[in-house]
Formats: C-alpha cells, structure tokens, sequence
C-alpha cells in the first residue's frame, strides 16, 4: 500500500485483529468430545449438553466469567454492630454462574439418573461448562463428591442427601430447611501437615451419643478451607479414637450460627472468583460420618470424586484455550499469510488439538469405569488405580499447554482483557487441589501394591491394543520392564506413572479409530525421540486432518 494510502486511513480503523471468540458452540466445534460422549455410553445427555454448549458460548456468560473474577469474594467478618456474622459477598456473576452449572446438574446427575453412563453424561457437561468458567467448578464439584461418603452415615444422608440433590442454587445464607438447595465444601489440611491429615490437631468432644452419627463440638483450625459460604462442610478431627471424619453445618440445629470462624480469605494467584480461607472451630457443632477414627477412609470416598472433576476441569481448560488459539490463528493474518496456514503454527496448533483429544478421551473413559465400578469389579478396580494416574498426568500438561496456546496469540493473549491470563492463572489449580503430583503418583503406587489386581488389569486393558501400533507395543515392552524393577521405584515413581497415562490415553485413542489422531500421538508421545515443547510433532504426521477434526470451522 503506498504511503498516501496509509496517511488517508483513520488512525482509529482497526485491521487484522480477529474478533472475540464468542456466540459459537463449543460442543458442535468438539468432535473428539462428541465422539467420546457416544462411545463411552453418554449419548443420552446429547440435548442437555447442547443446552450447556449454547450457554457457554453465549456472550453473556463470557461476560459473566469476566465479572466474577473481576470482583473477587469479599470477607465480612462481623456485621456494623460488632456481631460476629462470618459470611463472603460475591458479585452477581458469580452466582448466575453457579446456578448455570447446578441447574444443570452438573452437581448431581449420577445420583439422580439410574441410567448407564450418567457419570460420562455429566464429564460431558463438566467439560462444557469448565469452558466458561473455572472457579465456580470448587463448590459445584464438592457438592457432587460429597454424596458417596454422606452414604457411609444413612441417617445423616437421609437428612442432608435430598437437598445436595436438588436442582436448585440458592445463595441466600439461611439454615438448609429454609434454602431450595445446598452446597458442600471441605476442610482437611492444617497449617503444620498439609497433605499429611495425619498431622492434624483440631480435637471433636462428644455433646451427645458418641461414634457414628453423634454430635460433637470441634475445636481447631483448618488452614485451607475452599468455598466458605458453603451450607455445609466436610472435615476431620481427633477422638479419643483418632482421626474421624465430621459434616459441620454453617447453622446449628437450633437455628444459631455455628462457631466456623472465617479468619481471611485466602490471596491466591488464580481461582479467583472463589474463595478460600482459613477458619478456627470455636466449639462448632458436628455430626460424625462413618466409623470412628477412619475419618481419612470415609472423607477419602469425596476426595476420589473431587480428583475425577480435577481431570474433566483440565481438561475443558485445555480445549477452551485451544479453541482460543486456533480461532486467533484462524483469523489473524502475518507475512502474507493467514497464522493458521503457515507449517510450523500448523504443527503447534496440531500438537494441541492431539493433547485435548487424548486427555478428553482419558477423562471420559475414566467416568465409564466409576459409572460401571456399582456392579462391575473390574470396573471398580481400573477406576481406583487409573484415577491417580489420569489426575496426575492430566494436571500436570495442563499449564504447559495453556502458556503455548497463549503464545499462539502472542502479546494480545498476555494482557487481561483476553480470557487466556486468566486461564493461565487458573490451570495449576487442579494439580495443586486434592493431592499433589507426588501424592498422586505416590497414591498410584500404592493402589497397585494394596490391590496387585488393580495394576494387572490395567496391564490387561493396555494390551488389548498391541499390534495396531509399533511405537504403542515398544512403549508397553519399556513399560513392563520399568514395573518389573522394584529397586527405587518410589524415586522413578513420577516416571512410571507419566508412562502409565501415555499409555492408557494411547490405548484410548487407537480404541477411538481415528488414525490421524492415534498415529500422532503414538509418534510423538511414545517413540522415544519426542520433543520437548508443543509443536515438535514428526514428519508424516497428518496435521491437516488433525486441524480439521479438531476445528471443523476450517473445513
């Protein structure tokens, strides 16, 4: 363009900067979840999670993910008069949020539907609506873990269960018979322990009858307690009998404030449209659930449902940040060409769209085997083991693969008009939550040493597909003899485990069929010369197939 050209355009006019990427259908543009859905027995939710695909995709919840994390929770401690009132104050977005996903039953639909594949159905929607915002996921996932240990306690459950149930939010902070529905939270760790619950001090004394179902008074502090205006919570504390698992309301039955003191809401670097905090126990009243002085067996129960969200919320991060990257990529032009059209963007765009797909697959088939473990041993077996595995690994690629997909959009995606800082901000998280990397792994192995069937079917499972791919048989032959080695296995147990996940997801993927997508992954994944950072995918790869499976838009 000549230089009288350019000196006649307005300096306002804006070129060459794609538009926001809103007002689509994130589920209509996710084949390999849609896929997924099908094949591991969710089809049935089809019309519920194209109700949540429009949803995410609307403006209007684009923005309200904006304003929630904008205006971040707000601790109010006691009221003008000096009344202790422990209660947070979230904008409005927060709660419109929140009522999208419970509404939808994103808390509770394997304990309200009977029928096959409801835990696949609500991964589905789970990976939906973590596509629109990812810190409403903490209460709407405690909620929905906590169902399992409730159990343990029927009385308790009979009491609490139907208002976790309901397909109702309601914010307004009320004792729960007064309330359309109910959240959950929790609270393990303690400033000296940590991951270590073992270490905790805060002591539970009997009020009333002693043992399961009996009320005590709790005393103590927890140093992360995560959604504090929940209605309830789950924590642990001492008897005389050890460790115990207790549900403390926010109300006492008389209709009086409990004693869960707020001390601060936590300053965290991300997550920030919930809140997390710090609380003491100043005599809180408390109903013991499951047997005396196995509170980590009974609270771990929730934990194990929590970690199975840790993997659908990484997941649906990935792709929402892939779907940003490759919609920039398709709009912006550079060097004459459009981004999405130059080789080596193609290679990192493809790379991506390979590692989403893979850990969809995982988490999905993941939810298949709790949704089979009620009445299927084998089932119950592979999801214990394969839980750590898939929340370690899964977890673990999700900041990495976020910081590239920024980097697709360059400078625009570094400042915080643009979602992907706060995607960046937000995807240690689930890594971090319920148990980190080493818990994970750690937990892995010792599954497998508790339960030797555990690790042998999962072997089992592994093996059905050998023979469909060379670099998938040499990996499991490298995989074998890593398991057969026990000398240090605990130091090489992070190996070990990242071994496991690439070979389960590759084991999905070639059950999958689709070859473009396995025949990458296994080169790249499993071949033993892989590269470091995203984008380093071998010739002879088919990443124009990759694109368009990933990103149908392009076709």
């Amino acid at each position: 363009m000549r230089t009288e050209e350019l000196a006649a355009r307005d300096p306002e006019e804006v070129l060459n900067q794609p538009p926001p990427l809103e007002g689509h259908d994130p589920l209509a543009l996710d084949l390999a979840l849609q896929q997924s859905m099908a094949q591991e027995g969710g089809a049935w939710v089809a019309d519920r999670a194209a109700e949540m695909s429009r949803l995410v995709g609307d403006p209007r919840t684009i923005k309200l993910a904006a304003l929630a994390n904008r205006y971040t929770p707000v601790l109010r401690t006691h009221d003008r008069s000096g009344h202790r009132i422990d209660e947070v104050e979230f904008h409005p977005a927060y709660h419109e949020l929140m009522r999208m996903g419970i509404e939808a039953g994103c808390h509770a639909l394997p304990w309200i539907e009977s029928r096959p594949g409801a835990h696949v159905a609500r991964g589905v929607l789970y990976i939906l609506r973590a596509q629109a915002e990812e810190g409403t996921g903490c209460p709407i996932t405690m909620t929905f873990a906590v169902v399992p240990s409730l159990r343990l306690q029927p009385d308790v459950a009979a009491e609490w269960e139907p208002r976790v149930l309901k397909l109702a939010y309601d914010e307004r902070f009320l004792p729960p018979d007064q309330k359309r529905g109910v959240t959950f939270g929790m609270a393990m760790t303690e400033r000296q322990g940590g991951s270590d619950v073992r270490a905790n001090t805060t002591r539970a004394q009997p009020v009333g009858s002693i043992g399961p179902g009996g009320e005590y008074e709790l005393v103590g502090h927890k140093w992360f307690c995560s959604a504090p205006m929940s209605d309830a919570f789950l924590t642990l504390a001492r008897t005389d009998k050890g460790l115990s698992c207790f549900l403390l309301p926010r109300w006492r039955p008389d209709g009086t404030r409990n004693a869960l003191h707020i001390n601060r809401l936590k300053d965290k670097m991300g997550n920030l449209s919930n809140a997390s905090s710090e609380v003491e126990f100043h005599g809180a009243w408390a109903r013991m659930i499951g047997e005396e002085g196995r509170g980590v067996a009974t609270i771990i129960e929730m934990v194990r449902h929590t970690r199975l969200d840790c993997v659908f919320g990484s997941s649906g991060s990935m792709r929402h940040a892939f779907s940003q990257a490759v919609h920039h990529a398709s709009h912006r032009w550079a060097f004459g060409r459009r981004l999405i059209d130059q080789p080596l963007m193609r290679n990192v765009l493809a790379d991506l769209a390979i590692e989403s797909e893979a850990s969809t697959a995982i988490a999905l088939r993941l939810a298949r085997w709790f949704d089979e473990s009620s009445h299927d041993v084998r089932s119950a077996r592979l999801a214990r083991i394969a839980t750590a595995i898939a929340k370690y690994w899964v977890t673990k690629r999700n900041p990495g693969f976020v910081a590239e997909a920024l980097e697709c959009i360059g400078g625009n995606g570094f400042i915080d008009e643009s979602p992907m800082p706060r995607l960046y901000r937000d995807s240690p998280i689930n890594s971090l939550w319920e148990g980190t990397g080493n818990v994970q792994c750690l937990d892995a192995l010792r599954a497998a040493h508790k339960d030797p069937d555990s690790l042998a079917l999962l072997l089992d499972e592994l093996r059905r597909f050998t023979g469909a791919n060379a670099h998938y048989d040499r990996h499991l032959g490298w995989l074998d003899q890593e398991l057969r080695d026990a000398k240090d296995l605990e130091y090489r147990a992070r190996r070990v485990v990242e071994g496991l996940a690439l070979a389960l997801e590759g084991a999905v993927l070639l059950d999958r069929g689709v070859a473009c997508v396995s025949d990458a992954f296994c080169a790249s994944r499993l071949a033993g010369d892989q590269g470091l950072a995203y984008g380093t995918l071998p010739t002879g790869c088919d990443g124009d197939a990759i694109l368009r499976r990933a990103w149908p838009a392009l076709a």
